[in-house]
């Protein structure tokens, strides 16, 4: 495990464990979904456990469909399922939010088939669990 010092030259662990919920990075706006798609892989990178929660209409990433045709980049050098497909390979693991899920996902959506559930009281549990650090987009 990594640590870091801080001001007071003092030594603390860091956290191997992050949890992130994507919610406001919407299909709508891809260039928000690339940022926590990379804080992802980076904290994989570090052998961090990475969970990522899907709520709201963002839960429509997780369609392959919407995913493979939303660039992040007006260069379109990769799309958000190309992300999404790199961060799986990396070892994190993609919720969906069941609530979301009832609202944004409809039967003829298909969703990835490495997407789990979790619902809200999933990430909430995550954020007071000390073990975790949380990061909200």
């Amino acid at each position: 495990m990594a640590s870091i010092s801080s001001s007071s030259n003092r030594t603390r662990p860091l956290t191997d464990r992050l949890a992130i919920l994507i919610w406001a990075a919407t299909p709508e706006r891809p260039e928000l979904c690339v940022t926590p798609l990379v804080h992802a892989l980076a904290a994989r990178a570090l052998d961090a456990e990475v969970e990522i929660h899907f709520a709201g209409p963002a839960v429509r990433w997780l369609i392959a469909d919407i995913a493979d045709n939303a660039w992040g980049t007006e260069a379109r050098e990769k799309s958000i399922g190309d992300f999404l497909r790199e961060v799986l390979a990396a070892g994190a693991s993609l919720y969906a939010c069941g609530m979301a899920r009832a609202a944004w996902i409809t039967e003829q959506d298909v969703l990835l088939p490495q997407a789990g559930a979790a619902g809200a009281t999933a990430f909430v549990a995550r954020t007071l669990d000390p073990a975790w650090r949380t990061l909200v987009y």
